[in-house]
């Protein structure tokens, strides 16, 4: 596949006008705005970056990253370890519901528009519903897309979640939200480097508050978001 093919599909695949409903999860942001924890550009920086680093973001790519190389394989044993480990490597309900949802939407609206006989059977095998990193690795993998760009393109996609939903709760003007993305390049590719160097079975998550703010999102008296 040349490299503006892929570049085409990955714009596509993780673009805010892809069908996922992304722009309502803030993944515990909601929550740590509602207490004061992230106040500012700068704090929200913080906070996308420790999830990209050290939480969800890591252990969503080490996920994508060997769903990438088994649907590579066709090995569909392996791709179904892989599958049934994302349902599971989720710190709480409403972030499980967060790649849950997107990634039943992802996969059916892939099949219709870029479809592959992979997807069909991943989606026959798991009923329609496969983790989002998964279903984007198998989707890459499937088309021919490489690896390392199809990470990069979903870890800055997951960033933007973040940073949008932040650049309204806070609230942060849009070139506010442009700059955490800005500071983000360097954090996103040292992530994407080391997803790929690392065994999935030594990749973990070190983002203990984030959970604990999902948590407690899933109790907080006003909400704009799911997550």
């Amino acid at each position: 596949m040349s490299t503006e093919a892929a570049l085409y599909r990955l714009l596509t695949w993780l673009s805010p006008s892809y069908p996922l409903g992304a722009f309502s999860y803030s993944h515990g942001l909601e929550y740590a705005v509602e207490t004061g924890m992230v106040q500012d550009r700068d704090g929200l920086q913080d906070w996308a970056a420790t999830v990209i680093a050290i939480g969800a973001g890591r252990s969503d790519g080490a996920l994508l990253a060997a769903a990438w190389r088994a649907a590579s394989a066709d090995d569909h044993a392996a791709l179904d370890e892989v599958a049934v480990l994302a349902a599971a490597w989720r710190g709480t309900a409403e972030t499980a519901l967060e790649s849950r949802a997107q990634g039943a939407a992802f996969l059916a609206t892939t099949r219709v528009a870029w479809p592959h006989t992979q997807l069909d059977a991943v989606a026959l095998r798991h009923r329609g519903e496969v983790a989002l990193p998964v279903v984007v690795g198998v989707a890459a993998a499937s088309h021919g897309v490489p690896l390392a760009a199809t990470l990069t393109a979903y870890l800055h996609a997951f960033a933007a979640t973040i940073v949008s939903a932040g650049v309204r709760l806070i609230p942060l003007g849009q070139s506010d939200g442009q700059r955490v993305m800005a500071a983000l390049e360097s954090a996103i590719a040292v992530a994407a480097a080391d997803i790929v160097a690392t065994p999935l079975a030594e990749i973990g998550t070190a983002a203990p508050l984030v959970d604990w703010c999902s948590m407690r999102h899933e109790t907080q008296y006003t909400r704009l978001f799911r997550s």
